[in-house]
């Protein structure tokens, strides 16, 4: 079952009486992981297990549910924010299905768009963290998809919710798309609502009702994915304005496409067509000509991607001439929350210097 497939079964989109039976399966499929992510908080509320503290400090960026929240931008956004305190900085990644020898897509595209933050691909994160210190001298580290990776201490927690799609259809996996139940915001310091632009005031209303009835205390950011410009195969780039109005073939391979393709019109292109592959997919050269041919084939003026999927599409053959192959840059902007959610980190940050862990200032 491919995840187009899967995600119209678990929202209740794909109807009759064998879906029925598919999501009743899924429903019992989910119980004895609920007990499981249960019966483990339990364990680390208890302190019968134990998180791991090591000698820098720990920001977590994760998430709730499974697949694209927004989370890499914000990422980006907290190294970028760090390195300009002068302190040194590592990313803290698991990987997932890279080719061997290579960086799969999150981890490459981190290294891209943060080139002075080294990136630690390793599963055990306490690993990661002990090498990151004592290999690189990081002094903060960046904990990629890290809210359910509690072995390793950290000092603040924030999750991204994707607005689109915010509680995984209210359901665990593989019911719905939920890693554990929403009573785990309350371990979280801060929630980032992402793409906010993107659904209606009364939909962001609700999110932050849920948000803050799970957890008054938390700090609340909202934000959206800015594009910024695209580049295009062989050098260059084209200006947001300069795209509004083409026709554009989209495609790519994240957990949340329609969000991708719904940016795509917002900046005002042409969608005449779009292709989704699997979160997480190795492209082979034989698919990226077969989207080079639908593109040409609906008369589109650019063939357009996410950043991350360039990161993988330009290790391979690429498809040559009209129309070309461009990638979409966005970055990450605050709405309102920023505030709040930067004094909280500076105020970590600053505990870290007068520990004399960083730069005097």
């Amino acid at each position: 079952m491919n995840q187009e497939t899967y995600r119209n079964l678990v929202s209740g989109q794909t109807s009759g009486p064998l879906a029925a039976i598919a999501r009743l399966l899924l429903v019992l499929l989910s119980w004895p992981y609920s007990l499981g992510v249960r019966a483990r908080n339990g364990l680390y509320a208890l302190r019968l297990l134990r998180a791991h503290k090591v000698d820098a400090v720990v920001i977590s960026a994760g998430n709730l549910t499974t697949g694209g929240t927004g989370k890499t931008p914000l990422v980006v956004s907290l190294c970028r924010l760090v390195r300009r305190r002068g302190l040194q900085c590592a990313i803290l990644t698991r990987g997932y299905k890279a080719r061997e020898g290579e960086r799969s897509d999150e981890p490459a595209l981190l290294a891209v768009q943060c080139p002075d933050v080294h990136v630690i691909v390793e599963p055990d994160r306490v690993a990661g963290a002990r090498q990151a210190i004592h290999t690189r001298n990081a002094q903060v580290l960046i904990l990629d998809d890290g809210f359910q990776h509690r072995r390793l201490a950290r000092d603040i927690d924030i999750v991204t919710i994707d607005a689109t799609l915010p509680f995984g259809y209210g359901r665990l996996l593989p019911a719905g798309l939920l890693r554990e139940p929403i009573a785990g915001l309350r371990r979280a310091d801060a929630v980032v609502i992402t793409r906010c632009d993107q659904v209606a005031e009364e939909q962001l209303a609700w999110i932050e009702e849920q948000i803050r009835r799970t957890h008054p205390q938390a700090i609340v950011a909202t934000s959206i994915h800015a594009p910024v410009g695209a580049a295009v195969l062989g050098g260059g780039e084209i200006g947001i304005e300069d795209l509004r109005g083409k026709r554009v073939f989209a495609f790519c391979g994240l957990g949340n496409p329609e969000a991708f393709f719904d940016t795509v019109r917002r900046i005002g292109c042409i969608l005449v067509g779009s292709r989704s592959f699997d979160d997480h997919c190795v492209y082979t050269r034989e698919c990226l000509h077969e989207v080079h041919q639908q593109a040409k084939e609906h008369n589109a003026d650019f063939l357009i991607t996410t950043q991350k999927d360039w990161t993988k599409i330009t290790r391979l053959p690429l498809p040559q001439g009209e129309p070309p192959l461009a990638c979409l840059a966005v970055e990450l902007q605050f709405i309102q929350g920023a505030g709040p959610l930067t004094a909280l980190i500076e105020h970590v940050l600053n505990d870290t210097i007068r520990r004399g862990h960083g730069p005097e200032k």
